[in-house]
């Protein structure tokens, strides 16, 4: 914890969905004590002239995969190696997710995660991408490993987590995929939608059973048509879900990020999906098991299929703001919107009281300083 009283003042504040000049904000024991305009802020022990950058809360990235060419499936010294690289970006909040593998391997890693969740505070928990998804909708996973949500397995899978199981991504059509949506949403762990070949009523039924996010929106699932609206229709029509944007002009247009953006204020959280190759060179990964090649910058299979990203959260804005959503909307998709989703409102927010995870960003939207605060 860092015990040092912090004023970082004459800073463009972007919060809580609206931008403030010359704002300030004062810390204390990790957590913003004071928020303020102006010159009315006291002396503290460290105090920072912001000269007029943009100040943010800290990102919060729920769906992730690694970076810094290190995999989360590789074990404690790769996801702590993956968490620095995506740290200096502005993320100071992650979720680790897990792309499908045996059941003996996925526990073990669970168990991992577990383990430094008590250690590393900026360690939110895991998120299981699978294997309770379809295998036509397969994406970058091996979809030979692919299971139903079984009352066994979802009984094993938690049991691994030891309570750090924050999300899972189920496709809804799967035997048995209601209830554990009902079984994971009563332990507390968020379920989202995703590879999945749902339709529109499929996927509201999964909603109605607890499910509240939507996996990457538009990826491995059906698209949005007219007649056949399919989950990404459902999840825009539902003020419950949150919806999952991997913002780096592969995945989706920048005309689909501002029209999703437009269509659910509030409801959108720029995740990276990021794999090994995030923050680091091009070149020959594996994804879980699978071999992907990153050639400018953009990750994909032997059969041309995308394998993740290589997106940091500060790109995602660049890339958001440049598609044409407002600053503040996609500040708060990167910070509150994601805290929000997976039930930890204490993040994502420089308000009195929330946990103090700031970053300071040039008139470019580029990292200039990254703080984090205690939980």
């Amino acid at each position: 914890m860092d015990h040092l009283t912090r004023v970082i003042h004459s800073a463009r504040l972007v919060d809580g969905g609206r931008e403030t000049p010359d704002g300030w904000i004062r810390v204390e024991a990790g957590r913003v004590t004071a928020v303020g305009v102006g010159n009315d802020w006291t002396p503290a022990d460290d105090v920072i002239d912001a000269a007029g950058a943009f100040l943010t809360p800290g990102f919060v990235d729920i769906h992730g995969h690694g970076g810094g060419g290190a995999a989360y499936d590789d074990g404690t010294d790769a996801i702590l190696a993956a968490r620095r690289a995506h740290l200096a970006h502005g993320t100071t909040r992650a979720v680790i997710s897990l792309v499908t593998a045996s059941m003996s391997d996925l526990g073990s890693r669970l168990a991992q995660i577990a383990e430094l969740t008590r250690d590393d505070a900026s360690i939110l928990g895991s998120h299981l991408e699978g294997p309770f998804l379809d295998a036509g909708h397969r994406g970058a996973h091996d979809a030979e490993l692919f299971a139903a949500p079984t009352a066994d397995l979802v009984n094993r899978l938690m049991a691994a987590a030891s309570g750090s199981l924050v999300q899972i991504t189920i496709a809804p059509e799967l035997p048995g995929a209601l209830d554990a949506i009902a079984r994971f949403t009563g332990a507390g762990t968020a379920v989202a939608v995703g590879h999945t070949a749902a339709d529109v009523d499929t996927t509201q039924r999964a909603f109605d059973a607890g499910a509240t996010i939507l996996t990457h929106a538009f990826n491995a699932m059906p698209g949005l048509h007219h007649r056949m609206p399919g989950p990404v229709a459902a999840a825009l029509a539902d003020e419950r879900v949150t919806l999952e944007v991997i913002a780096d002009g592969v995945h989706l247009h920048p005309t689909v990020i501002r029209l999703i953006a437009a269509a659910a204020p509030d409801r959108i959280a720029l995740v990276t999906d990021a794999m090994a190759a995030a923050a680091a060179a091009d070149g020959e990964y594996i994804l879980g098991a699978l071999p992907v090649t990153v050639a400018d910058g953009t990750a994909r299979l032997t059969d041309g299929t995308i394998a993740g990203s290589t997106l940091t959260q500060d790109a995602a804005l660049r890339v958001a703001v440049a598609a044409g959503v407002p600053l503040p909307e996609a500040v708060t998709a990167l910070t509150r919107t994601p805290a929000r989703a997976i039930g930890r409102p204490e993040f994502g927010s420089l308000a009195v009281g929330a946990v103090a995870d700031a970053v300071l960003l040039s008139a470019d939207l580029t990292v200039q300083r990254v703080w984090s605060g205690t939980v």
